[in-house]
C-alpha cells in the first residue's frame, strides 16, 4: 500500500488547530503551533480557503473555520486512547528517570492529568490523575500553551495568578514560550510549588498538531543540576519519550 500523503496530513493538522476555539488565527500563530514555514501554511490556507473549508477575514486577514466544513464537525482526541497508546512510554521513563511521570491534556483552560506513574522509590505518593494544574507554572502547562495559540489567548483573559515568588509574568512567560518551541521541551522551577522542578514535552498526533504533554517531576535536586538548569539526559529521555508516544499515535515525524 502507497504511504501517506504529507501535505494532506498538514492541511488536516491546520484543519484541526482552527476547529479548537472560536478565535481566528493568522499564518504566524498556525505555522508556530504545527512548526511549519510560513510559506507552507499560506499555501494550505489558499487551498482550504478555495475549497470552502477555511474563511479569511477581510479585517484582520486570520483564518478561521469555513462553512463548508463547520457541519462535519470535529471531536478531540480521545483521552482514553492517550493513555492507552502512552502507558508503556510512560513506565519506561519513570523507570529511565527515577521521577513521577504525568501526561496532560488542555482542559477547561488548565492541565487535565490523564495518566501518572509514580516515581520508582518507597517515599509517599499521591495519585494526580484527574488533577488540574495551572498552565502557566508548569511544565505541561508550557508545553501545551506553546503550541495552541487559541488556549494561549483564552488564558490570558483569565489574569493568571502567581503561586510562587517564581511564578512567571506573562511577559516573561512569553519570552518562555518561544523558547518551548525552539527547543521542544519546556521547564519548571519552583513555579507552581517550592522546591518541586518538571521537564515536559509535547504528544503529536495525526498531522502534527499538539495533543498533550508528557514529562517528569519531582525535587528540584533530582531535576536539576545545582546550576538550576534540567538535567540534559533527563531532557533527552522525555523528549524521547514524547516522539515514542506522538509515533503510536499517528504523528509522521
Amino acid at each position: 500500500m502507497p504511504g501517506s500523503i504529507q501535505s494532506i496530513e498538514r492541511a488536516a493538522a491546520v484543519l484541526r488547530l482552527l476547529a479548537r476555539g472560536s478565535g481566528r488565527l493568522g499564518v504566524v500563530e498556525i505555522a508556530e503551533s504545527l512548526e511549519l514555514a510560513k510559506g507552507t501554511v499560506h499555501g494550505i490556507l489558499r487551498t482550504l480557503t478555495g475549497v470552502g473549508f477555511v474563511e479569511q477575514d477581510r479585517d484582520t486577514g486570520k483564518y478561521r473555520l469555513g462553512a463548508a466544513l463547520l457541519r462535519l464537525g470535529s471531536s478531540p482526541l480521545d483521552v482514553n486512547e492517550l493513555r492507552s497508546r502512552a502507558i508503556n512510554w510512560a513506565d519506561a521513563l519513570a523507570a529511565r528517570s527515577g521521577a513521577a511521570v504525568r501526561i496532560g491534556v488542555p482542559r477547561d483552560g488548565r492541565v487535565l492529568v490523564v495518566h501518572h506513574v509514580f516515581r520508582p522509590d518507597d517515599s509517599p505518593q499521591v495519585l494526580d490523575v484527574g488533577a488540574q494544574l495551572p498552565l502557566h507554572a508548569t511544565a505541561l502547562g508550557k508545553v501545551l500553551l506553546a503550541y495552541d495559540a487559541t488556549l494561549t489567548a483564552a488564558w490570558r483573559a483569565r489574569e493568571p495568578e502567581p503561586y510562587t515568588r517564581r511564578t512567571l509574568t506573562p511577559a516573561a512567560l512569553a519570552r518562555a514560550l518561544a523558547e518551548v518551541r525552539r527547543a521542544g521541551w519546556a521547564g519548571e522551577l519552583g513555579e507552581m510549588v517550592p522546591g518541586e522542578a518538571g521537564i515536559a514535552a509535547p504528544v503529536r498526533g495525526h498531522g502534527g498538531i499538539v495533543v498533550g504533554a508528557i514529562g517528569v517531576s519531582g525535587p528540584e535536586d533530582r531535576i536539576c543540576a545545582p546550576s538550576g538548569t534540567p538535567k540534559p539526559r533527563l531532557v533527552d529521555h522525555v523528549r524521547d519519550a514524547a516522539r515514542a508516544v506522538s509515533r503510536d499515535l499517528g504523528a509522521s515525524r
